[in-house]
């Protein structure tokens, strides 16, 4: 019965934690990220990481991005691809190569280093979608290159870290031209899905006299595209903001809206927010906090910076161009998974692991407060 107790204190203490930031200026996301940090394991351990909180997780993070797609304007997106896709590049090259460069300045090998700049290029834009949402910006132009460059950069990391583990010999027999083949199918597959098969999906389930069943057909459509995704080998997240998007385009946009919404904030989101504290564990960490520090500090700088040109070389003025920049630093989920990939594959070793845990926080921490200030910069300007 111990899920009860972990949901009755995170759910609690969420709320609380959120007004508290709002108060103190701050987006609300950030007092319910350091919330999770505090039940958790490293300071007062009355939440415990397991199956349920991370299935609980799962389902939050999905319907998160499956908000931010009902909210997209696809057309806004279409007009910005060239930015998005220059900002996914930015953000890939430049962290690529701090990462690379900071595991060799403390003497990792290669092979150990070539891996360290492929968690520097993850990108994780759960939190940003958020605070973006908070701040009324998630439709702005700068909020949907930011959702396009994400999508191009989680496309573009996978193919690279597929590509890492073959050279290095980890991967064992993978093809390339197969996982290239596996992305084109899961954009051909979304977008013919979205076309043809979700308007008569939603119009043959919305009229059936059971309770809810317009929410019931959109949440079908969510995890089926997010099931899609994972089984091509994409993030879940990619293939729930793309159903997102699909749904918005049929005339059941404002009630799927208006019914996810208090599904997903009440319960689910929550604990998703609270999971990513659950990972910190301050372990050995006093023998590594100069590697901490720096690892940390480049892999903010590098997103920051490299997303940053990507905006500035394709229209954006500076400030607009630092605010799509801090919207890409948070690492999230998607460097844990990789980094635990890594680890399983012996291309990091164990004895950096929580280090490299502990980065991938601090970015989501960080970039709350980083796209709040320069928000606010921008619309003084």
């Amino acid at each position: 019965m111990m899920f009860l107790l972990y949901l009755v204190l995170i759910l609690f203490f969420t709320k609380v934690a959120g007004e508290a930031s709002v108060r103190l200026g701050q987006p609300a996301v950030l007092g319910k990220l350091i919330v999770g940090i505090l039940l958790g394991p490293a300071v007062l351990g009355w939440v415990q990481q397991g199956a349920f909180i991370d299935e609980l997780s799962e389902i939050g993070v999905l319907l998160l991005m499956f908000i931010a797609g009902l909210e997209t304007d696809l057309e806004q997106l279409r007009k910005n691809w060239r930015s998005s896709l220059a900002v996914a590049v930015g953000g890939i090259i430049l962290p690529f190569a701090g990462g690379y460069s900071s595991a060799l300045a403390f003497g990792l090998s290669q092979s150990y280093a070539l891996f360290f700049g492929i968690i520097f290029c993850a990108t994780s834009v759960s939190i940003s979608v958020q605070v973006l949402k908070e701040m009324n910006q998630l439709n702005s132009r700068e909020g949907t290159t930011i959702l396009g460059a994400a999508v191009l950069d989680d496309v573009l990391v996978i193919l690279l870290l597929a590509v890492m583990m073959s050279v290095l010999g980890t991967g064992g027999e993978i093809s390339i031209p197969l996982l290239i083949g596996k992305k084109a199918l899961f954009f051909l597959g979304v977008i013919v899905a979205g076309w043809f098969a979700v308007p008569k999906v939603m119009k043959w389930m919305a009229p059936l006299r059971v309770t809810e069943a317009v929410v019931t057909a959109a949440l079908v459509v969510c995890f089926s595209f997010a099931y899609f995704a994972e089984w091509l080998e994409m993030a879940g997240i990619i293939g729930a903001f793309a159903a997102g998007i699909a749904i918005a385009q049929t005339g059941y946009k404002e009630a799927v809206e208006r019914k996810v919404e208090p599904i997903a904030y009440s319960i689910f989101v929550p604990v998703f927010f609270v999971s990513i504290g659950l990972n910190i564990s301050f372990a050995g960490i006093g023998q590594q906090w100069g590697f901490l520090l720096l690892i940390t500090v480049i892999a903010c700088l590098t997103k920051l910076v490299g997303g940053g040109i990507g905006a500035r070389l394709t229209g954006f003025n500076t400030r607009s161009s630092l605010l799509i920049g801090s919207g890409m630093v948070s690492r999230g989920e998607v460097a844990l998974i990789i980094a635990a990939t890594g680890l399983q594959a012996g291309l990091l070793l164990p004895e950096y692991f929580t280090s490299v845990v502990l980065m991938v926080i601090v970015t989501t921490l960080a970039t709350p407060p980083l796209l709040k200030a320069l928000s606010r910069e921008k619309q003084r300007t």
